[in-house]
């Protein structure tokens, strides 16, 4: 009996297969392949896996997975195809699965610590390959590598990445003669620069990549929205950071004390900084060489404690006040350069100010300088109560939005806490504090949530409330009612009124099967659990959303977490998914964005849809307000609340965005999102179609040869009437018929009303040209629009071969908060993030470019005739606009290399921004006199940012 056929293939999983068959006709027997969970990466294997083993009579067919329930998935389905299959090490069986357990150790709940510090396992985890081998490890090893025409699947691979890191390149080296297929959910913006590296060398280029929007647009996923959940530590908590912090907020007032030390740490700052640049070194060598030094010092700038270095120009991350690791960066760069070299003993006081200010922030003053050092400052924002009580916010709030169709998965990184707390965190967090066991003892104890029957599902633990406990105990006895029998109830530690099931034969292979029909059947609306069980392996199609409360940002944790919600639920065909990410900030405490920073390397390298329903890279989807570089004012926290609350509750408004079955391009691009610093409108968003007509010079204005003044449509009918009268009287002349009385009065009447018609026309016509004239008067008069000076960007770039498509291609929109976001279209995304940042350049403030353009305006009221003849146009432009005002841009580094380039930007510049064409070099004269003149000056008083999105 022949095997059954598999499901037909999706599109990606179809182009997956196509890619690696190209891949392996061209002699390759390495490749990585990226598809997100949810997108049936597991079938493209098991299809390679089959065509392997059909075209090769001695074949094997080895898969390596993260944990025994993706093992177990591999081997139901390469039955299903009629595969035979075994886990044995021995690889008796064509096709086996087993573990990465098999050859070294692996704990996915390791990865942070309780202080919500990640790399707890870094050291173990960098230990040579003989001694990550289990004793069988390298008997499988060896299995392996003699193992002829074999095929090795990486299932989950990044795990190889973040786990085993170099050990990865040790055992394929074990295996030269192997083809090897890695299969990932992770997308390669996600990857670290080392983790890429690696994967370059070992498997080349990735064969085949798509992402979660690509998947979601075709139907394949549900679309969602990924929201943050912001909160404030409990009073308490915040008391305490703020007690916590005071030496090193009273150390940093002493630092901007001019007697303070020898060198002050300000004048410090500034010879370091400031006076050495251009003569020394220039800006851009000390952003090369120095990078973290170089941005604390322009977050200096920024908080108004240091002068701007000649050459500087702040970026988003640079507009903001200086964090905690910016003056610590600093202040050692003081100790290690000046203070502990220094013989005067007020400096050596100073050092040990430092050493009892710092250990606040977590860092300590060792005698090779200032190191990292431990905190519990971190646990409290990692564990805050405030966070667990959030999950419940979140929950009622859903509850109410989805009614029966709520199935809530919240994740926390430990069931219980296991080390006791510092001595300074008594009574300020609770010994559980941020234990999925405290956050059950929440929802049971909160009349909003407590009806929705949660559930404690780990490892080690089911538990809920009696009556839920009782009722799964029921359900349990349906399928398997002798483990039912042995089944009791006994209070579980550490929650109020929470009960757990206990048997001799109740373990987490017999209960996560029960459990997961339970929660999709109603029993239990709210599961809660860790990644180690309700992570990789573990499908639930009618989750609905899910609330993270983890601390680990590795692109393993990011992934599990976000493709648990992401099924389609045969059930419900229209769900729509919400991924919660709850986050604490402080005020009270220099670190207190830590937690932000997590929401932030969460979300590095992933797509969203945001409110606007442009699908946009990181932080931003979940809030255009939001940047990577600092968390939101505390005092934003309930309108941002507010805010993402109204979005979940509005599920069709986010299937709507995503347009799902719509074309795609699938291509990432960099808009350039523009707002105005100061209140009032931004500058004109759409280019005027007169400033062509217009050359404005710095003394003068006259028309272009484009220049088409009005004509009157009166005028023209008119003069096609006279002439027609003209002819009638020169055949009645002719014709002898003005001696006939009734003739000539006709003809007088006609050359009378085209008299009039005449003087009709010619009033209107100056009227038009007056109309005209005031159009040009704005036009020169106006500041140049955001689409105009994009185009003259685009248009230049593309004239000097540095992007495919030009200002045709620059799309300006603008969404509901009056932002303007500009991204060139259809093109490469290295060619719209070279457009993006030329833009940025153009509308920046001036600081040392290499070539400045001008752009001259009349600034004063123009008083425009009512009729202006059509003699009297020329001259009066001449006579009326009169530029009194020039305001001078920079020209975009990509443009101002050289002076071909900039040469060419002056032209584009003049078409659509109706500027001078002639660029200025800033090593001239009188270029020298422009920056002294405008150095700093912001043209366009607005702020950009800078941002991914796909299209």
């Amino acid at each position: 009996m022949s095997a059954p056929e598999p499901p037909p293939l999706r599109r990606h999983q179809r182009e997956a297969r196509e890619a690696l068959a190209r891949l392996w006709d061209a002699g390759g027997d390495r490749a990585w392949v990226v598809l997100p969970p949810g997108a049936g990466k597991t079938l493209v294997g098991l299809l390679e896996a089959r065509d392997h083993l059909r075209t090769h009579a001695h074949g094997h067919v080895v898969v390596l997975g993260p944990n025994t329930a993706i093992v177990n998935q591999w081997l139901g389905s390469a039955g299903e195809l009629g595969l035979e299959a075994g886990r044995e090490r021995d690889l008796s069986a064509p096709f086996t699965a087993t573990t990465y357990q098999s050859l070294a150790v692996f704990d996915p709940d390791a990865e942070v610590d309780e202080d919500g510090e990640e790399g707890a396992e870094s050291g173990r985890e960098r230990g040579q390959l003989i001694d990550r081998l289990h004793p069988n490890g390298r008997a499988l090893i060896d299995a392996l590598a003699s193992t002829e025409e074999l095929l090795v699947v990486l299932d989950e691979c990044h795990h190889l990445l973040e786990v085993w890191g170099r050990l990865l390149a040790d055992v394929l080296a074990l295996l030269p003669h192997a083809r090897v297929l890695g299969l990932t959910a992770t997308p390669p913006e996600a990857l670290s620069q080392d983790q890429a590296a690696l994967v370059r060398e070992l498997f080349g280029e990735v064969a085949y990549a798509t992402t979660i929007p690509a998947v979601v647009r075709e139907g394949d996923l549900a679309p969602f929205a990924e929201l943050a959940y912001l909160v404030e530590p409990t009073p308490i908590e915040d008391e305490w950071l703020g007690q916590e912090s005071l030496r090193f907020r009273e150390l940093t007032t002493r630092l901007l004390d001019p007697a303070y030390g020898s060198i002050s740490f300000q004048a410090w700052l500034h010879a370091r900084f400031v006076a050495p640049v251009p003569q020394v070194r220039t800006w851009a060598s000390m952003l090369r060489e120095e990078p973290d030094l170089a941005a604390a010092a322009l977050r200096m700038h920024h908080d108004g404690m240091l002068e701007l270095p000649t050459g500087a120009r702040p970026a988003e991350e640079h507009r903001r006040p200086p964090e905690a690791e910016d003056w610590v960066l600093l202040i050692s760069d003081w100790v290690t350069q000046h203070l502990v070299a220094s013989e005067d003993p007020v400096d050596a006081a100073i050092v040990e100010d430092v050493r009892r200010a710092l250990p606040a922030v977590g860092y300590q003053l060792t005698k090779r300088g200032i190191r990292r050092g431990r905190t519990p400052t971190d646990r409290v924002l990692a564990r805050s109560e405030a966070k667990t009580h959030a999950a419940a916010d979140i929950i009622a709030a859903e509850g109410v939005a989805l009614g029966d169709r709520l199935r809530q998965l919240v994740l926390c990184d430990h069931e219980r806490a296991s080390a006791t707390l510092p001595v300074s965190l008594d009574g300020v967090l609770a010994p559980q504090a941020g234990s999925a066991v405290a956050v059950l003892d929440t929802l049971l104890r909160d009349p909003r949530t407590d009806w929705l029957a949660p559930v404690l599902v780990t490892g080690r633990t089911i538990a809920g409330s009696p009556l839920t406990m009782e009722a799964l105990r029921t359900d349990v006895a349906r399928t398997a009612p002798d483990l039912a029998a042995e089944l009791s109830i006994e209070a579980l530690p550490g929650a109020t009124g929470a009960v757990q099931l206990v048997g001799p034969r109740w373990r987490a292979r017999h209960w996560v099967g029960p459990v997961t029909r339970f929660f999709e059947d109603g029993g239990s609306r709210i599961l809660i659990g860790t990644r180690a069980l309700l992570g990789e392996g573990w499908n639930a199609r009618r989750i609905t959303g899910l609330v993270d409360l983890t601390s680990a940002t590795s692109t393993t944790a990011v992934v599990q977490t976000r493709g648990r919600a992401l099924r389609i639920d045969p059930a419900w065909p229209d769900k729509v998914a919400i991924t919660w990410s709850v986050v604490c900030v402080s005020a009270a405490h220099p670190r207190g964005d830590q937690d932000w920073k997590r929401l932030v390397r969460k979300h590095h390298g992933f797509f969203g849809v945001d409110e606007e329903g442009v699908i946009a890279d990181g932080v931003a989807h979940l809030d255009a307000t939001f940047s990577p570089y600092f968390p939101p004012a505390v005092s934003a926290i309930p309108d941002i609340n507010a805010r993402m609350t109204a979005r979940a509750a509005d599920r069709d408004a986010i299937r709507a965005a995503w347009r799902v079955g719509e074309p795609y391009e699938g291509r990432t691009a960099v808009a350039v999102r523009v707002r105005r610093r100061t209140s009032g409108a931004l500058m004109p968003l759409t280019a005027t179609s007169l400033v062509p007509q217009v050359v404005v010079h710095q003394d003068h204005v006259e028309l272009s040869a484009e220049a088409t003044p009005p004509v009157t449509k009166a005028r023209r009918r008119v003069g096609t009437a006279g002439a027609v009268g003209t002819i009638a009287a020169m055949v009645l002349a002719s014709s002898g018929a003005l001696s006939d009385p009734v003739a000539a009065t006709v003809l007088g009447v006609v050359v009378l009303v085209s008299i009039l018609g005449f003087l009709t026309a010619w009033v209107r016509e100056g009227r038009a040209r007056s109309a005209y004239l005031r159009e040009l008067a704005s036009a020169v008069a106006d500041p140049p629009s955001l689409e105009a000076i994009a185009r003259a960007v685009a248009g230049a770039l593309r004239i000097t071969g540095q992007v495919s498509k030009g200002g045709e291609a620059v799309d300006v929109q603008v969404d509901a908060g009056g932002d303007h976001r500009v991204v060139l279209s259809g093109v490469s995304e290295e060619e719209s993030a070279l457009f993006a940042t030329s833009l940025d350049e153009a509308l920046a403030p001036i600081q040392i470019p290499r070539y400045v353009v001008a752009r001259h305006r009349v600034s004063g009221v123009v008083r425009v005739p009512a009729v202006v003849w059509r003699a009297d146009l020329e001259p009066r432009v001449q006579r009326m606009l009169r530029p009194d005002h020039t305001t001078w841009f920079a020209v975009p580094t990509a443009l101002g290399t050289n002076i071909e380039r900039a040469r060419v930007y002056g032209v584009t510049w003049q078409r659509y921004v109706g500027g001078d064409p002639d660029p200025v070099f800033t090593g001239s004269p009188e270029g020298a006199g422009v920056l002294a003149a405008q150095a700093g000056a912001d043209p366009l008083d607005v702020t950009t940012v800078m941002r991914r999105q796909w299209e």
